[in-house]
């Protein structure tokens, strides 16, 4: 076993830090190092360009692919660029628009997730933030084209599941995915903020949790300590990861992928 992906045990507290951790690998930096010939693609035509979602063409081992990601950035410029990764309705709007444009052209999709959640601002209500995080549910549910989705850091709220309507759903081992943080699970629940440590151990919100309950197709094993501890290693482990679920996705039957898609969320509705 290489040294590097050694298994250590951590808390579900410690891997909600480690998922918010200032130095871990961006959206951004996994299309840089893992696709070739990136063509960025700006706007929902409609009312303008949200920096939190970034999205085009590219490929990936000769695969033409669509590729969008939910991205904070990794600095403080870029922070406030990225709106700390809390898109507003026109960055839903941009991520469906790219997602019809693959469906016409028989392009598979590939998401990248790290969300605190949608944007919650004035504006973003006024320009229909629930509606668009609802038609991106809807569409996505019966798109005809593969969608594979990961979850990189942070998946909360329907901020991160507007992208994660998918086929294949990964994430990676210190990343969590939940309906809310564990600061607003502690507050609304307990009505007390400082029990977070131990809202994210009963919310199940870590990878082990949701694979255990069949919410995830996979988990995407990171090196000692974090995907931040060694970026090039965690992007060569996740790109086999989608390209080997590109290769077994790219072989089913387009009605029977739907059909899959829609069972796998009923289950989930079911579960819930």
């Amino acid at each position: 076993m290489d040294k590097d992906f050694m298994k250590i045990n951590v808390t579900p507290w410690e891997s909600v830090e480690i998922a918010r951790h200032k130095d871990r690998p961006s959206g951004q930096y996994y299309i840089e190092t893992m696709f070739k010939d990136f063509i960025e693609f700006h706007g929902d035509r409609n009312f303008g360009d949200d920096q939190a979602i970034i999205g085009g063409i590219a490929s990936i081992n000769d695969i033409n692919v669509t590729v969008i990601a939910i991205t904070k950035g990794s600095n403080t410029s870029e922070y406030i660029k990225r709106n700390f990764g809390m898109p507003n309705p026109e960055g839903y709007r941009k991520a469906l628009r790219l997602m019809k444009q693959a469906e016409k052209f028989k392009r598979p999709i590939i998401c990248f997730i790290d969300t605190m959640g949608a944007f919650p601002g004035m504006g973003a209500e006024e320009r229909g933030q629930g509606q668009a995080i609802a038609n991106n549910l809807f569409e996505l549910s019966r798109l005809k084209t593969p969608i594979i989705s990961i979850i990189t850091g942070e998946g909360e709220s329907g901020g991160a599941l507007a992208l994660a309507v998918a086929d294949k759903i990964f994430m990676l081992e210190h990343s969590i995915y939940s309906v809310l943080s564990p600061e607003g699970f502690a507050s609304i629940l307990w009505k007390d903020p400082s029990r977070v440590k131990e809202a994210a151990a009963v919310a199940k919100i870590t990878a082990k949790d949701l694979k255990g309950f069949d919410i995830i197709d996979g988990i995407v094993k990171e090196p000692r300590g974090g995907a931040h501890k060694n970026p090039v290693k965690t992007a060569e482990v996740l790109k086999k990861t989608i390209v080997d679920s590109l290769l077994e996705l790219k072989e089913k039957d387009l009605n029977e992928l739907i059909d899959n898609r829609y069972n796998k969320f009923r289950a989930m509705g079911n579960f819930y």
